[in-house]
């Protein structure tokens, strides 16, 4: 890639190509728990500040971060039945940024509505599946997709959400790179934990790469099995555009700014069939560390392994200096489908993959290799014996 190229995929604030491409979809950018605590949470998205509140009638809003009246920040206003006050001088916004009480200059010119100036730019927010989605592009919003784990039964459903100093895309590159799991999550895994004595895992000995609908599959064979293999015969899920499915959890990778990603896990894990019917009331969701006390990246399970990498490539890697291998197909192909999509946008066309039929929209099927995890489930003798 030319250092133009790179620039063209990296950049994600308010009018790059980028930009304004990722935010024609729904981004999940908090827990819904997470504001069972605490009602106001700034976030910065895309490089712009903004405020997430649930109001007191339990409304979502989502507005930019400062007051239009003296711009004050509105991540210390206080949550209302109607919308979210300011703390300064009480102005009032609702969900959609209309300021819809101004308490001085309501007593003093009574009957004076609030002047158009004075709303605040606001965006659609959702809930599905203890996350809190958010639209930040134009109009008319595509639905926010129905996937097929979110109606599971008998699972118990987390949220992980982690700040990553670094550009989303070499996050979302990590999900469509199979090798990498070989070399990192085995052979470097086992060495953090065993030493020299650690055990190297078996080779890929083929990929394989194919486009659909939603993003993109790829499928491997590895040293020791064959062709019947799950993982060669249905495989794992780039999720267009930023995200990644396993057949039990989604990762989102979502832009915080050029240099900065929030990391968003949805992880549904079976319970035990013998605990069966199981109804879980609340989606916990936590805030997932990546350095440890002494200030050292955390490189004990896979998440954080793969934070390292990301990290180590730098705020946003250079990709003009790499030089790419066989093992990179799907980069190459990825990078490809990012640049043509752009270029389609530009020219008036609908990006890949939105969901606009509600018909269609109703429980949407992914790829998923270990059914036997994900829909049929163990006994608790049966996990405690793994």
């Amino acid at each position: 890639m030319t250092p133009a190229e790179n620039h063209r995929l990296t950049r994600v604030g308010p009018g790059t190509p980028m930009g304004d491409y990722l935010r024609r979809y729904w981004m999940p950018v908090a827990g819904v728990a997470q504001l069972d605590e605490t009602p106001v949470m700034p976030l910065r998205v895309f490089g712009e500040d903004l405020v997430l509140f649930r109001t007191r009638s339990g409304e979502y809003g989502l507005v930019e971060r400062h007051c239009s009246h003296r711009r004050a920040d509105l991540a210390h206003g206080m949550v209302e039945a109607r919308g979210l006050r300011c703390h300064y001088h009480g102005w009032l916004f609702d969900v959609r940024g209309h300021c819809v009480a101004r308490p001085y200059e309501d007593v003093s010119q009574p009957g004076k509505r609030a002047p158009e100036g004075t709303h605040l730019r606001a965006w659609p927010v959702a809930a599905k599946a203890g996350l809190l989605w958010a639209y930040l592009g134009p109009e008319p919003a595509p639905l926010l997709p129905d996937w097929e784990p979110f109606s599971r039964r008998n699972v118990f459903v987390q949220v992980v959400i982690s700040q990553i100093p670094c550009n989303w895309l070499q996050c979302q590159e990590n999900s469509i790179d199979p090798v990498h799991f070989e070399w990192m999550h085995e052979n470097w895994g086992n060495r953090l934990r065993d030493g020299v004595k650690g055990a190297m895992g078996p080779p890929h000995l083929r990929l394989r790469f194919e486009e659909f609908e939603f993003g993109f599959r790829y499928q491997r064979l590895r040293e020791g099995t064959d062709p019947t293999h799950p993982l060669w015969q249905v495989g794992r899920v780039c999720l267009w555009p930023n995200a990644f499915f396993l057949g039990e959890h989604f990762e989102w990778r979502v832009p915080i700014d050029d240099e900065n990603t929030l990391s968003v896990v949805w992880k549904a894990t079976r319970v035990p069939r013998d605990c069966e019917p199981y109804e879980q009331k609340r989606v916990p969701a936590w805030v997932g560390p990546i350095y440890d006390n002494e200030g050292r990246l955390i490189t004990s399970h896979v998440m954080n392994q793969d934070f390292v990498a990301w990290i180590g490539q730098g705020r946003i890697a250079d990709r003009s200096r790499e030089h790419l291998g066989a093992s990179d197909q799907g980069i190459v192909l990825y990078r490809r489908r990012l640049q043509a999509e752009l270029d389609n946008l530009a020219q008036g066309g609908e990006p890949k993959g939105l969901i606009r039929d509600p018909l269609r929209n109703q429980a949407v099927v992914l790829p998923v290799a270990d059914t036997e995890s994900a829909f049929e489930g163990y006994t608790r003798q049966q996990i405690l014996a793994d």
